[in-house]
């Protein structure tokens, strides 16, 4: 019986190092990931200049408080200030704690206004925000809020209807929380125009714009943040997995406007920002930043995504829909998506389930023609494998 608490319905497998774009079991067993520590390992496993970064760090100090300046962390929030949209940046361990950070800064901006009523953040069905109680409250997923108590201060609509946010939107209203692709909830991508809709309702009643690029930024669609191929800029972003390719980071940017009222004592982490994790932080940077990093993300995301339209087209009992963006990729399957997930292990590829019985797919960005073409040759023999089982349940 093992001592941890049972939170998570566990496989047993168990790697013990990873190589490029595989992991490996104890006895030399290699699997595709095409999961990435839910779209954590941007960079695959064993990147050199990340690892040599980490050890030089680890030589020199890991952490001093952030009641010292962090040069480290200084670099990097100037480096992705100068990236984005941004002005400000605050560092975190993770996605939830820099969701966290946004909207204690979106209540935070209206309370400074003298607005204290405007509290309340509009979601949206089929979202995941994090584990927090505030994150969970965000979603309002009921699949994750159930049994945790009432989380006032957050209202829901279902995505797409612009008509329906503006419906909900009152003197209470803060701002609007939306993931420009949703990873967990089923790998759904929000249209330019449904995104350009939700900025001009926001600018139109006084709202701030939030966007939780948690799973979808930093490179995974094709852009260094998802927001780009819109063109629409939030007032406050979140992001981390990506950001500490595997390193617990995340951090919560904005504009000036908003970044002003958090003023030292409202905000802070005891861990976020330290010296090794921004060591960690710059390096990643440095490679997803590189020339032709990203255009190579959104040739091979053009690539996974025509070869699942293929695999559609050929097992269309099988698949329904293809969705996503770039690297971010989901399939809409017929079979329990959980169980199929464990079929492809049996295949050796790594895969996530997501919400809407989807198979989500989150390689590496380092990933190859070849490593695409691997992975969706092993789901055609998965699905290939389920038809034959089919035909002979049916004899």
């Amino acid at each position: 019986m093992s001592a941890l608490f049972g939170t998570y319905a566990r496989s047993e497998l168990a790697f013990v190092r990873g190589e490029g774009m595989r992991l490996f079991t104890e006895d030399g067993t290699a699997y595709l990931d095409f999961a990435s520590g839910i779209a954590v390992n941007a960079l695959g496993y064993g990147d050199q200049h990340v690892t040599d970064t980490l050890k030089a760090q680890a030589d020199k100090v890991w952490h001093v408080s952030n009641l010292f300046t962090i040069p480290e962390q200084e670099k990097l929030a100037q480096r992705l200030v100068d990236a984005t949209f941004a002005d400000a940046v605050f560092f975190t361990n993770s996605g939830a704690e820099a969701l966290e950070c946004a909207i204690k800064t979106a209540r935070r901006y209206f309370w400074d206004k003298g607005e204290k009523q405007r509290i309340d953040i509009i979601g949206f069905t089929g979202s995941f925000h994090g584990r927090t109680i505030a994150t969970l409250g965000a979603a309002g997923n009921a699949a994750y809020t159930e049994g945790f108590g009432p989380m006032p201060g957050y209202k829901h609509v279902h995505p797409g209807d612009l008509a329906a946010v503006e419906a909900v939107i009152d003197g209470n209203t803060a701002a609007i929380l939306i993931e420009p692709v949703q990873g967990e909830g089923g790998v759904t991508a929000f249209s330019d125009a449904y995104l350009k809709g939700l900025r001009e309702l926001c600018d139109k009643y006084g709202l701030l714009l939030i966007y939780d690029e948690v799973q979808c930024g930093y490179g995974r669609t094709g852009k260094f943040f998802a927001y780009e191929w819109s063109g629409v800029a939030p007032d406050i972003l979140a992001v981390a997995k990506a950001i500490g390719g595997g390193f617990p980071l995340g951090a919560c940017l904005a504009t000036a406007e908003v970044a002003r009222v958090m003023v030292p004592g409202t905000h802070g982490s005891t861990y976020g920002g330290n010296p090794l994790a921004c060591a960690v932080g710059n390096a990643v940077l440095d490679r997803i930043l590189a020339p032709g990093f990203i255009e190579h993300v959104e040739q091979m995301g053009k690539l996974l995504a025509y070869e699942l339209q293929q695999l559609m087209q050929k097992y269309p009992g099988y698949i329904t829909d293809v969705r996503g963006k770039g690297l971010l990729a989901g399939i809409k399957i017929t079979p329990p998506v959980r169980a199929f997930v464990e079929r492809l292990r049996d295949h050796k590829l790594l895969t996530v389930a997501a919400g809407d019985n989807v198979l989500r797919l989150l390689p590496p960005l380092i990933a190859t023609e070849a490593d695409i073409r691997e992975a969706t040759g092993i789901l055609a023999a998965a699905f290939a494998e389920l038809d034959a089982e089919a035909s002979s349940a049916a004899q």
